[in-house]
């Protein structure tokens, strides 16, 4: 349907597909000079060194890549208790030409990094791919990494068409019996796993891996979540941090519920342009009026939540995966722009084929109904043990009503989606807070000016909580930047990997 591969967002995509949040900044105070970290040895028994003295035993599997196996320990406090397994591919560079490996991660949290390096295509240039070895690995807990499993595809069906605006008791009930059951399903069905998914455990991981692949220090390719997981590794490992590009930058200080309600401002924002710019399109069919356009798209969405439509596949079509195609297609300009065009060109006369279909791509089901990974658990697993808040019923019942007045397209829906953490079965054991990662070489921040799912503040405000983060500026629409269309981010970037050079200062303009 898509050929791209889109980075994917934080979220808690409670119920639906998506999460969000505001830009809150916290500064770190001035006066209070960050105290060194402790090493690993002094942090961790000695027997992690175990894990640390690993060989990984290259296999090819097929299409120019290697695979391997890396085994961490499932808790860093009690190293030799047990141990779970990380799948891990690599694409070598020609060997004259390497200059060490370059590990990516697509974001999520739950995207798989293995899809991600086998795509790489279509996610790097041919400097990088030809000057690098490109290193993929699905994080504990997710694609093929002692995957945290839940719900039956049934199950998640019913869970991500559940109606999320619920606006009497009987859809409340209905809303808090998903978010039960899929909290319930992950500790039932994944005992072990569900309770160590936190990205200060797989920053450590990915520790090991550095080690395991020969490298000093590790170079970093890292988009949306995959900006908090390595500005997290940054802050653990500050001396290992050899070149590491953050692009669609996480804000660290950030609440579930402030990262919420960001995205939900955001996502109007880009509906907003994305309508402005639907005005100069030939195939455009809304209302060139930017507020009567996003009415026609807010109209379909009210219809759908009262009287659903209907699928050939026998699926009724709800408001619910109306947002998921709708907001799925916000991501990506490029691509997404001109496919929720078509789509809206038939929704709006309700025929939801197309938009059907770009909701299942987004939330990865295939077309006999299946899921092809288990992104839509693993976000959960990870966000709910990252950060402790709960927000109970009638703070969310406030919350919705509040988010409503500044984003009325999508903050209902994202008011809901962090009352999924309320019920996991597993204390949060991580917190916000700022990341300095002092020490460290040069960290570029890469932020989207009009970006949705991780909006431009967070990458401000994440470049200056690090010690020696630099802002690279995309002046222009869709979530990340990097080999997104803009030829001034891709060479500013390509040169930082290359030679090391920071682009301190730049705002690129170019794209599509």
């Amino acid at each position: 349907m898509k050929n791209r591969l889109l980075p994917l967002a934080l979220g808690i995509i409670a119920i639906t597909a998506a999460l969000a949040a505001l830009i809150n900044l916290t500064k770190p105070p001035q006066q209070v000079k960050p105290k060194p970290k402790p090493s690993l040895s002094e942090t961790f028994p000695v027997s992690l060194s175990y894990f640390y003295k690993q060989h990984l035993v290259w296999k090819d599997c097929s299409d120019g890549f290697d695979c391997a196996k890396l085994e961490v320990p499932l808790d860093y406090r009690q190293p030799a208790k047990a141990s779970i397994y990380l799948q891990v591919v690599r694409h070598k560079a020609p060997a004259e030409l390497t200059r060490g490996s370059l590990v990516v991660n697509p974001g999520g949290p739950g995207g798989s990094g293995i899809e991600y390096a086998r795509n790489i295509d279509y996610i790097m240039t041919n400097t990088l791919k030809n000057n690098f070895d490109v290193v993929g690995f699905d994080p504990r807990g997710v694609g093929s990494s002692n995957p945290v499993k839940c719900l039956t595809d049934k199950q998640l069906d019913q869970v991500l068409a559940a109606d999320q605006s619920p606006d009497n008791a009987t859809e409340v009930a209905q809303f808090v019996d998903y978010a039960k059951l899929l909290a319930n399903e992950c500790a039932k069905k994944s005992p072990a796993i569900f309770k160590f998914m936190d990205t200060i455990s797989a920053a450590r991981d990915i520790d090991i891996l550095r080690q395991t692949l020969g490298d000093e220090k590790l170079n970093w390719f890292g988009k949306s979540y995959g900006t908090f997981l390595g500005a997290t590794y940054a802050d653990l490992f500050p001396h290992k941090v050899g070149r590491m590009m953050l692009d669609g930058a996480i804000d660290p200080t950030l609440s579930n519920e402030k990262l919420s309600y960001g995205q939900a401002v955001a996502f109007d924002i880009a509906l907003r342009r994305f309508v402005a710019d639907c005005a100069t399109q030939s195939d455009c069919p809304l209302n060139h009026d930017v507020n009567r356009g996003v009415a026609q798209v807010a109209d379909m969405l009210d219809r759908l939540d009262s009287n659903p439509g209907k699928l050939d596949d026998g699926r009724k079509f709800t408001q619910a995966m109306a947002l998921t195609g709708v907001l799925g297609n916000l991501y990506d300009k490029l691509y997404g722009w001109p496919e929720l065009r078509s789509a809206l060109l038939t929704a709006l006369d309700g025929d939801y084929a197309t938009l059907a279909a770009s909701a299942d791509f987004y939330v990865s089901r295939d077309s006999e109904g299946h899921y092809t990974d288990n992104g839509n658990e693993a976000i959960y697993a990870v966000n709910c043990v990252d950060r402790p808040d709960r927000a109970t019923i009638s703070q969310t019942q406030l919350l919705a009503k509040k988010w409503n007045h500044v984003a009325p397209v999508f903050g209902i829906s994202l008011a809901w989606s962090n009352l999924g953490c309320t019920y996991w079965q597993a204390p949060a054991t991580g917190k916000p807070g700022p990341i300095h990662a002092a020490g460290s070489s040069k960290i570029v921040v890469v932020g989207t000016r009009y970006d949705p799912a991780t909006p431009y503040a967070w990458a401000k405000a994440l470049t200056k909580q690090l010690k020696n983060g630099v802002l690279l500026t995309f002046d222009g629409d869709g979530h990340t930047a990097y080999f997104q269309g803009s030829d001034c981010v891709d060479r500013y970037i390509d040169q930082y990997f290359l030679i090391g050079r920071a682009p301190t200062g730049v705002t690129c303009t170019d794209g599509p």
